[in-house]
């Protein structure tokens, strides 16, 4: 039964992780925003970190300052007890001497461990702030491209949304009807060149035109005829 609500519980939770991921990638900014706020929260808690390394590298330089300093007053100590003969003093004087040694010593390693520390951690917390101020950067850039690239596809879709083809097919409508009555009237010319009136009309045309030559023809003959007898 555990092993059943453990399934359960992890299915549920890789859906809420697709459900979230579709949500960032159809909206960029809450994934960038999203983003920024996690490196915050761990620029956060690292930042505390540090506080607490460089504070025990303080506390360390402090104490290795102080049992220096306590370490040559006792050299200087038993500088004085060798000086005056005085052996059983300088007898403790010497392991006390020891035993500062030994802390400077252990003082000086944990000192130089903590710097070591002190900077590593400050080295990750400036690295976590310039991706903070990267990933912002980057968060602009981007979605300037986004808003760009969205712009230029609405174009896009609307010239491709845009049909001529009730344009075309209102000019194709014309240019039927145009041509129908460019027909109609060819017709009526066919039909009246075809008529048996209309023919008998230009026959009688065609007669009276070439009786109406010969009268002429007939007048200038006579016109010509009285001439040459006036000159006989």
């Amino acid at each position: 039964m555990a092993g059943f609500f453990s399934r359960l519980g992890n299915l549920w939770s890789g859906f809420i992780s697709l459900w979230i991921a579709d949500v960032e990638k159809r909206h960029p900014a809450i994934a960038y925003e999203n983003a920024i706020n996690g490196m915050i929260e761990k620029y956060a808690r690292l930042k505390g970190a540090t506080a607490a390394i460089i504070r025990r590298r303080d506390e360390l330089e402090g104490r290795l300052g102080r049992a220096q300093a306590g370490l040559d007053q006792v050299r200087r100590d038993l500088e004085m007890a060798l000086s005056t003969g005085q052996d059983d003093l300088a007898l403790v004087v010497i392991e006390k001497k020891n035993a500062l040694e030994a802390d400077v010593a252990a003082l000086t390693a944990d000192m130089a461990q903590a710097k070591a520390d002190a900077d590593d951690a400050k080295s990750s917390l400036m690295a976590v702030k310039a991706e903070i101020q990267k990933l912002k950067a980057e968060k602009d850039r981007m979605l300037a491209q986004m808003s760009s690239a969205e712009a230029r596809v609405a174009i896009q879709d609307q010239i491709e949304g845009l049909s001529v083809e009730a344009e075309i097919k209102a000019l194709d409508n014309v240019r039927e009807h145009i041509k129908n009555k460019v027909a109609q009237a060819n017709l009526g010319k066919e039909l009246r060149d075809t008529d048996l009136d209309v023919r008998l009309q230009k026959l009688r045309q065609q007669s009276g035109s070439v009786t109406a030559r010969s009268e002429l023809e007939a007048l200038k003959a006579a016109r010509a005829q009285k001439a040459a007898e006036k000159r006989m």
